[in-house]
């Protein structure tokens, strides 16, 4: 072997396949993520009729003696088993990520083989050639400057093309090749500023745009990311789902940025990892199922946990957000040492009970009145009904974001007023939060556009439409092919509390993701249809652009609209112009 490429082929285990034994690729874990707060490099495991235990342990001999062999010491090993596999990981230090997916891969090569009873490569050969990768790889500079930073208690952020040290207006940023030694940088012009994580299966983006507006009415230049795009002030960086560490280096790295809320989606955690360890909040909105089945994530507590490594990227002082409504929130916190402040609609609840007797922070829902309690006998409220997003108490999922962002907010030092102001003056529409429950007029009737496409949002978004009074409804529902049946199902049976006269059902040709055009479309026919919903008011579009335009040569006068929009959703808005 004289090459990373050889390394790659000579371990090569396909043989593993043909019993019952499937990887899939290795990531690099850059920053905190579902597993510890270290970076490094981490696999996941499917199988069937092996023993877990017999597998882990093997995972722990072999990990070491790679570990061991590459004079990585001072470097772990972890594993966590889920249904029907294992995600396996080790440690690696910041300038030996790329050489860290060689060493799980070495290691696994020689787990195999011992699973299957094969001949595993040579080890010596193995290791020789992974300390050639490790040398190439290898940027002392790097590390000088990670550790001073470290030294000096400022964030530093590293990606393949550059570093930063600090934050927004208290950042410096270098090419990787213009890298300074520690001395040469003014570390007194270098500062952190006030940031915040959002996470969650549903409600994220919402509460990271309303934390954003309530911090740029408090006189901040925000930097936000979210699955739209990333965004400084009024300017858009850039569109897409920037919810992982790239889009929150791209914000922090932005000179003008001064305040910082940044979303955060599952997937970003568990490919990555966070970008920094230096949130002084993090907020976990809710957990529902969505995405079950990828990286290891089987379950809710699955999900969970991982959503929770939010925890891991706050500074020792900081704040997490929770929301005592949420069971499995609730059960995930028994391991959390982090301060927490909890939010509810129950005033009563267990958690926000606990936290008054404390003196510890929280908010909660009581007579139509959103409060904020202080820990101490102080508090401030504010009126649902002066609070848009809300619909006067109708939807319910925004007055838990709103108690999220007033948790967040005052936790990251806003005071009671400006808070008060941005949830009054937060409205949203296609500008300040597109395609979360905008809604326009059209021929006298009112239309909603929603992104929500999983069960739990869907759901939330049609108890609160299901309020608003109407002559007659129209839906409009799609969904992504990667979802099952009984997911589509699920959804389509909760769209029915909505109530509609009339059904179209939108496909999503960019999102068929395996399946056959019409196939998803007709899961959500059917389903509808066994829930008693007569196939006669059922109608079928080739596109969501398309699906709106029937809709809307349809409307009347005091008729209502809800238009489930997961694609094409800048053609519907032209629509609706």
């Amino acid at each position: 072997m004289n090459d990373s490429d050889d390394l790659s082929t000579a371990l090569d285990i396909s043989w593993a396949q043909a019993h019952h034994i499937r990887i899939d690729p290795v990531r690099r874990l850059t920053g905190p993520g579902m597993l510890w707060d270290r970076t490094g490099a981490v696999v996941d495991v499917l199988f069937e009729d092996i023993e877990t235990a017999h597998l882990l342990g093997l995972w722990k001999t072999h990990a070491r003696r790679v570990l061991d062999a590459l004079g990585w010491q001072g470097e772990d090993i972890m594993h966590r088993a889920f249904q029907g596999g294992a995600t396996l990981a080790i440690s690696a230090p910041q300038d030996q990520l790329y050489s860290a997916i060689f060493a799980v891969q070495t290691a696994w090569h020689f787990c195999a083989a011992d699973l299957v009873g094969a001949e595993p490569q040579p080890f010596e050969p193995m290791i020789t050639e992974l300390k050639t990768v490790m040398a190439r790889e290898a940027n002392p500079a790097l590390v000088a400057l990670i550790n001073a930073a470290t030294a000096h208690d400022v964030d530093i952020l590293v990606d393949e093309d550059g570093v930063s040290i600090g934050h927004g207006i208290g950042s410096q940023t270098w090419a990787m090749i213009d890298i300074p030694a520690p001395k040469d940088v003014e570390w007194r012009a270098l500062h952190d500023v006030p940031l915040a994580f959002i996470t969650g299966t549903n409600g994220k983006t919402t509460t990271t745009r309303l934390c954003a507006a309530i911090a740029h009415l408090d006189g901040n230049v925000v930097g936000q990311t979210s699955t739209d795009m990333v965004k400084v002030g009024d300017d858009i960086l850039d569109r897409g789902d920037y919810s992982g560490p790239g889009g929150a280096r791209m914000a922090l790295r932005d000179k003008r940025v001064q305040f910082a809320c940044l979303e955060v989606a599952r997937g970003g955690i568990l490919r990555r990892g966070l970008a920094t360890r230096h949130a002084r909040v993090a907020v976990v909105t809710n957990i529902a199922n969505d995405h079950l089945g990828e990286y290891g994530i089987m379950t809710l507590a699955d999900l969970a946990q991982a959503k929770f490594a939010v925890a891991r990227a706050l500074l020792p002082d900081g704040i997490l957000v929770l929301n005592a409504d949420d069971s499995n929130i609730v059960d995930a916190t028994a391991h959390v040492s982090k301060r927490i402040c909890w939010f509810s609609l129950d005033a009563k609840s267990p958690q926000i009970t606990q936290a008054q007797m404390l003196g510890q922070p929280c908010a909660y829902l009581q007579d139509d009145v959103l409060v904020y309690w202080t820990g101490t006998e102080d508090a401030w409220e504010i009126p649902l009904k002066d609070v848009p997003i809300t619909l006067s108490g109708a939807a319910k999922h925004n007055m838990r974001n709103a108690l999220a962002a007033i948790c967040a907010c005052s936790a990251l030092g806003i005071g009671a007023e400006t808070i008060q102001k941005g949830l009054s003056a937060f409205v949203s529409d296609q500008q300040n939060n597109p395609g979360r429950f905008n809604e326009f007029s059209y021929n006298g009737a009112r239309v909603i556009v929603d992104f929500a496409h999983n069960a739990h949002s869907v759901a939330a978004v049609c108890d609160a439409t299901a309020q608003i009074p109407a002559k007659r409804r129209f839906l409009m529902l799609s969904q992504p092919g990667d979802h099952s049946d009984h997911a589509i199902g699920e959804v389509t049976t909760n769209a029915l509390e909505f109530r509609p006269d009339l059904i179209v059902t939108a496909e999503i040709a960019d999102h068929l993701r395996g399946r056959l055009l019409g196939e998803t479309t007709g899961v959500i026919r059917a389903s509808a249809v066994a829930a008693g919903f007569s196939g006669d008011n059922i109608m079928a579009a080739s596109s969501p652009s398309v699906g709106t335009k029937i809709i809307l040569d349809k409307l009347e006068p005091d008729d209502l609209a809800l238009l489930l929009v997961l694609s094409d959703r800048d053609a519907v808005f032209q629509s609706l112009a």
